[in-house]
C-alpha cells in the first residue's frame, strides 16, 4: 500500500493485514502464530500472504491447542520476540485462559519489572455471523478484569490498521478484540494521518440529547441508531471506548455532563460486565449531572443462542432507541 496519495478504501480485514505487515516490516522480532494463520491465511484471511512474504520462521501454524499457543508466546517474549497470537474464535480462548491469566498477565509484576511480555493475543469476537456457540461469544469482561493485561476493541478499518501496530509496539500484553461481523466493513485509510493515542476513547458523533457508549461491533449499531434518531429531532452523542482496560472515561464524563443521559451498549451479557463498570463510574463521577439513571442495552444473561435465534439476542438499533426514549421519559 502506498504511503502517499489519496486515502484508499480498505476493509477491516485488510486494515489488520496491512497493519500486521507494517509491524513485521518495522521489527524483525515480530512473529505471527496460530491455527491456520500460515498457508491458509487464517479462517477470516487476516494473515493472508504474510507467510509467503515473511517466511515460515515468522508466520507459522500451531497445533490446535490454545494453551500451547499462549505458553509458547510467553517463552518467545522472554527471549525478546514480539509474538502475535491468533485465537481462531472467541470461545476458543478458554483452553488458553490459564496461561493468559496465570502467566502472561503476571510475569512483568512477578519479575519486579525485569521481564516484559510484549505479546498480542488477537481474538475475533461477537455474533452476527450465523455461527454456533464458541464462535460468537463476547468474553471481554473476563479479560478486562485481569490486572496486568491491556484489552482493546477496534471497531472500524482505520482503527484496525493503526491499533494493531500500536498494540504490537506496546511492551505490555495486549488482548486485541476484533469484531468479526464487521470484518468486511469499508472505510478510507489516510496513511498520512496521525492516529489517536492507543489507550483512548473517541467521540465519533456529537449530540446533545443523550450519550451512547459502545465498543467493537456495537459501535456501528450505535451510529445507525443515532442516524435514525436524528430524523426525529434527537441528536445522540456516540462514543467508541476503543480501550476496555484501561478504560478512558474522561470523554464520557464530559459528554454526560452536557447531555445528562447515558446509554451503554454491548453484545456481552449485562451481569458484572464492562457496561456495568461504565455505569458505576459515570454514576460516581457525574451524579449531579444525570437527568435519568444510566441505562444499558446488552446481550442477555444466557449462553449464546442457536444461530436462528441470534437476531433476538443481539442488541439492535430499536433496543438502543427504546433505551433513549426511556431515559428521556424521566
Amino acid at each position: 500500500m502506498a504511503a502517499t496519495g489519496a486515502p484508499q478504501m480498505i476493509t477491516l480485514v485488510k486494515g489488520l493485514n496491512q497493519g500486521l505487515r507494517a509491524a513485521m516490516e518495522a521489527d524483525p522480532k515480530v512473529i505471527v502464530m496460530g491455527e491456520d494463520v500460515g498457508r491458509l491465511g487464517g479462517v477470516f484471511r487476516v494473515t493472508d500472504g504474510l507467510q509467503k512474504d515473511f517466511g515460515e520462521q515468522r508466520v507459522f501454524d500451531t497445533p490446535l491447542g490454545e494453551s500451547g499457543i499462549i505458553g509458547t508466546a510467553v517463552g518467545l517474549a522472554v527471549r525478546g520476540y514480539r509474538p502475535v497470537c491468533e485465537i481462531q474464535f472467541d470461545g476458543f480462548v478458554f483452553p488458553g485462559f490459564d496461561q493468559i491469566v496465570s502467566q502472561l498477565a503476571r510475569l512483568h509484576y512477578r519479575s519486579q519489572g525485569k521481564l516484559r511480555m510484549p505479546v498480542v493475543v488477537r481474538i475475533p469476537h461477537g455474533g452476527g455471523i450465523g455461527a454456533v456457540e464458541h464462535h460468537s461469544e463476547s468474553p471481554e469482561s473476563y479479560l478486562a478484569h485481569t490486572p496486568g493485561l491491556k484489552v482493546l476493541a477496534c471497531a472500524n478499518p482505520v482503527d484496525a490498521y493503526w491499533m494493531i501496530q500500536q498494540a504490537i509496539a506496546c511492551d505490555d500484553p495486549v488482548i486485541f478484540f476484533e469484531p468479526k461481523r464487521r470484518y468486511w466493513d469499508k472505510a478510507p485509510l489516510d496513511l498520512a494521518a496521525v492516529p489517536p493515542p492507543l489507550f483512548s476513547s473517541r467521540v465519533l458523533r456529537a449530540g446533545t440529547t443523550a450519550t451512547v457508549v459502545a465498543y467493537g461491533p456495537m459501535v456501528r449499531t450505535a451510529l445507525d441508531a443515532a442516524t435514525v434518531a436524528e430524523q426525529g429531532g434527537q441528536t445522540l452523542e456516540v462514543i467508541d471506548l476503543r480501550t476496555l482496560s484501561p478504560l478512558d472515561l474522561a470523554p464520557v464524563f464530559d459528554s454526560v455532563r452536557r447531555t445528562g443521559r447515558l446509554i451503554c451498549v454491548s453484545e456481552a451479557p449485562g451481569e458484572v460486565s464492562l457496561t456495568a463498570e461504565v455505569a458505576a463510574r459515570v454514576s460516581q463521577e457525574c451524579f449531579y449531572s444525570l437527568e435519568a439513571p444510566v441505562l444499558r442495552v446488552t446481550g442477555f444473561d444466557t449462553p449464546y443462542p442457536p444461530a436462528k435465534c441470534e437476531e433476538a439476542y443481539l442488541p439492535d438499533l430499536d433496543r438502543i432507541l427504546d433505551a433513549v426514549d426511556r431515559a428521556l421519559a424521566y
